[in-house]
């Protein structure tokens, strides 16, 4: 085992060299040769890792609301946003304030829906479709620092979810809700197929971290999955969505709702049981690693990024050291953010160091996830010391030998937590990589 970290951490270092010089075509040669890491470029390590720490300056001076509005800017390349009108709501919402941000994205959700309504009343579908896909997102952007106890939470919520799934109505193939039943609850989601045919085609199940709607998860990717082929399954899992107002947080055995998912998936006639992958995004890329250790029906893992410890992980964060008096001086945004995440593991919510030991249990075994496993991470996230430690336990553990690690750059626009800012390169790797993996089990 050591000498395969060895090997691993001096592929990471060559990889380093290779893209602070020399040509093009040696940076490609080299991407050959490694069975491990490719394409890294860490930056300056640090000691703690906070995710919401954007690695470029989009609009706002607090950090937190900055990151948030660079990685719903993301979403413009699925039709969740558009920059106009998403520059047009940030310049009207006061920096760092929660009620400001939350009326802004609203209004402009009101004025998508509203024209979209009258789109559709007039026949034209297309537009319709676009428009409310936005005011979707524009709603489920309105209630991110929303408190629990908002009495306007679950009527915002409720407009996202409506507007997208009459959305998906228009669509051809359309995008599909369904329920999964999950211990007296049930688990919301949708499906898309990927084409008319009714053969059975390689499946992407996307899954969320800590903060996940199942429309973020629709935004962040989806249009992506058809393109290639792919069919797209997304979820609220316990802890995600409106389910801890229903009581279910998040527990270590993340990977129980999960196969309950896949048990829905794999009875759709579409989906090719021999090549489904599960693609997990912040807390995810531990819940499906997880998963994939207890349900051998999932063939490939995905991640952005490993997280084989997350108590570990918490107790390098600033959560860690934000005592009540800490929280009192953030922001109101960022003070809300850091109180729903504490809220979603059933921590309360002034007790915002409870969140390392509320994580504890959340682990996976690398040894035992026998599937090709990807590891995709931004070089901003990698700049931690912790999340680097997490991403060379797992290469090094990882049995399949076309499991990769791979880094992805500031000089591309992908560095931060998700790969957020850059969704089609995030696409690009992650559908090449799954192609190159499933091109011998067609069917």
């Amino acid at each position: 085992m050591y000498g395969r970290v060895l090997r691993v951490v001096i592929m990471v270092l060559c990889s380093v060299v290779l893209t602070t010089g020399g040509s093009r075509a040696s940076r490609a040669t080299e991407k050959k040769k490694t069975s491990g890491a490719e394409a890294v470029n860490p930056g300056e390590k640090k000691s703690d890792f906070d995710a919401h720490d954007p690695t470029v300056r989009y609009h706002f001076k607090d950090n937190d609301m900055d990151w948030t509005f660079g990685f719903l800017l993301g979403n413009t390349s699925n039709h969740g946003m558009e920059i106009g009108e998403a520059y047009y709501t940030a310049s009207q919402i006061k920096d760092g304030e929660a009620a400001s941000w939350q009326a802004e994205w609203i209004r402009m959700a009101d004025r998508l829906a509203a024209r979209a309504e009258k789109s559709l009343n007039k026949g034209h579908k297309v537009s319709a479709t676009r428009q409310m896909q936005r005011a979707s997102y524009y709603y489920r952007a309105g209630i991110i620092s929303m408190l629990p106890d908002d009495p306007r939470l679950n009527e915002v919520a409720g407009r996202s979810r409506t507007l997208l799934r009459k959305a998906g109505e228009l669509m051809d193939p359309p995008l599909e809700y369904f329920e999964v039943p999950f211990e007296g609850v049930v688990l919301p989601g949708y499906f898309r197929k990927a084409d008319k045919s009714g053969k059975p085609r390689p499946t992407l199940f996307m899954v969320g971290g800590g903060e996940t709607f199942a429309e973020d998860l629709w935004f962040h990717i989806a249009p992506q999955t058809f393109e290639r082929g792919y069919n797209f399954v997304a979820v609220d899992l316990p802890g995600q969505g409106l389910l801890p107002w229903k009581g279910k947080y998040f527990r270590p055995a993340m990977n129980l709702p999960i196969s309950a998912v896949i048990d829905y998936a794999l009875k759709r006639p579409e989906v090719d049981p021999l090549r489904f992958a599960a693609y997990g995004i912040s807390g995810g890329g531990g819940f499906v690693p997880q998963a994939a250790m207890h349900d051998s029906r999932i063939k490939a893992v995905a991640v952005t990024a490993a997280v084989v410890d997350a108590e570990q992980l918490f107790s390098t964060m600033p959560v860690a050291t934000t005592t009540p008096g800490v929280l009192e001086g953030f922001a109101s945004f960022h003070r809300n953010v850091v109180k729903l995440v504490a809220f979603r593991w059933g921590v309360k919510m002034d007790n915002i160091p409870g969140l390392v030991a509320a994580n504890k249990g959340f682990t996976f075994d690398p040894a035992k996830v026998t599937v090709p496993t990807l590891l995709l991470v931004g070089a901003g996230e990698y700049a931690s010391k912790e999340v680097q430690r997490q991403q060379l336990e797992c290469m090094a553990k990882l049995p399949d030998s076309r499991s990769r690690l791979i880094v992805t750059g500031f000089e591309d626009g992908a560095s931060s937590h998700c790969i957020g800012e850059n969704r089609s390169l995030m696409g690009e790797i992650l559908f090449d990589w799954l192609d190159e993996v499933f091109k011998d089990t067609g069917r």
